[in-house]
């Protein structure tokens, strides 16, 4: 069965693979669907990170005596 989505080789070393493979017999899922799933976690926590840091920052400059009230803001 052909696909449209673009692909991607990886090699691991033996333990990680191992892990891998013991998770996705744990799903019941395949290597591939695992590692996907996998990958996809790591970009969220990874962007995540990233938002939090935005927030932190801006929490520094941030001035209640300037900030807007919900009415003003949804008016």
């Amino acid at each position: 069965m052909a696909t449209q989505n673009p692909r991607l080789n990886v090699v691991l070393e033996p333990s990680l693979m191992k892990g891998v493979d013991h998770l996705a017999k744990a799903q019941g899922v395949s290597l591939s669907a695992m590692a996907r799933d996998l990958i996809k976690e790591a970009l969220e926590t990874y962007e995540d990170g990233q938002w939090q840091k935005i927030a932190q920052k801006r929490e520094t400059t941030f001035s209640s005596k300037k900030s807007l009230t919900h009415v003003e803001i949804w008016k």
